[in-house]
């Protein structure tokens, strides 16, 4: 579904000195720096994936989105959707892609929620029927019908965030590309959020990447995972074995009646502040039940949970920083 080939995207930045002196050089001697955002990535989506497109801030995620989706122009290499190249045939391609940034709203800001909806069905050309059939599914997942007459002014980031999804699904995209599309959200709103993702891929089997830094999400929607740092490939592959194999602990945080913790011989106790004591451990030695019951069995337990390895703590344990 999704080819990409060798892309890259440098920006040419100028420099000027310092005070009004640099600033009169620079009008005479141009200096200039080139930044390589995004560095020579290949890799081949299929359709029907959701892919997890992370990488911490700078990495060259949005950039890489924006050239997929048409938005910016690759200063080398391609992007095929469908076997089309999108920067040769964009008007053609476009129409298999649909967009939401967490950050910025489609959506009219002087428009109720349905003339939004009108305005792209027309810009769209999209029939009637084919519009309010997509409209009903729309409304199963989300039930946006009952914000239709809301002017978009009015509504909330969660409600926004919804008629962004619905805004980019009404002209049946093959593609769609999610850029933190959670940033903000409350709980609730994120639970409506991955639900449309995952019915949406199963009802059209439609392509989705998503780049987000909320690990929930990635746990919840994705089985492959791309990272990236500097513009360049770090890794591509299933979710739980890089996972695995990157950040292979995983750490329980007990909770005692008093502020004395027992040791525990197949992990380590990292942190012990009052009653809480934080203990990690290798996945691959022993199970958390294990340990609950070994802590149990010398010591009475108030309460326990388990902290899986973050999507920032995952990106510094690959990059070693």
């Amino acid at each position: 579904m999704i080819e990409v080939k060798n892309l890259s995207k440098d920006y040419t930045i100028k420099r000027k000195g310092a005070g009004l002196t640099g600033a009169l050089k620079g009008l005479v001697i141009k200096n200039t720096d080139v930044v390589h955002a995004v560095k020579d990535l290949s890799f081949h989506l299929n359709e029907g994936e959701i892919v997890g497109f992370i990488g911490p801030n700078g990495a060259g995620k949005s950039t890489t989105i924006k050239m997929m989706s048409g938005i910016l122009t690759p200063t080398r290499g391609s992007v095929l959707i469908g076997g089309e190249d999108i920067t040769k045939h964009r008007k053609k391609v476009v129409r298999n892609i649909g967009v939401v940034f967490g950050q910025r709203t489609q959506l009219n800001w002087d428009l109720r929620l349905g003339e939004t909806f009108e305005l792209l069905k027309h810009i769209y050309r999209i029939e009637q029927s084919e519009y309010d059939k997509t409209l009903d599914v729309m409304d199963d997942i989300l039930g946006i019908k009952e914000l239709i007459d809301n002017p978009v002014r009015q509504m909330s980031l969660g409600q926004r965030v919804k008629g962004d999804l619905v805004a980019s699904m009404l002209h049946s995209p093959k593609v769609l590309f999610l850029d933190e599309p959670t940033i903000g959200l409350d709980v609730s709103a994120k639970y409506s959020l991955r639900k449309f993702i995952k019915e949406i891929n199963k009802v059209r089997k439609t392509t989705i990447v998503l780049t987000t830094h909320d690990l929930g999400d990635i746990q919840e929607l994705c089985e492959r995972l791309i990272i990236i740092n500097h513009g360049v490939m770090m890794e591509d592959g299933n979710l739980k074995e890089i996972t695995d194999r990157i950040a292979p602990y995983k750490t329980l945080v007990v909770e005692y009646y008093d502020e004395e913790a027992p040791m525990h011989d197949k992990c380590e106790m990292i942190t012990h502040e009052g009653n809480v004591a934080r203990y990690r451990f290798a996945k691959s030695d022993i199970t958390a039940a294990d340990i609950i019951a070994d802590l149990s069995s010398k010591k009475s337990l108030k309460d326990v949970s388990i902290e899986e390895a973050g999507i920032d703590d995952i990106i510094k344990i690959a990059y070693g920083s």
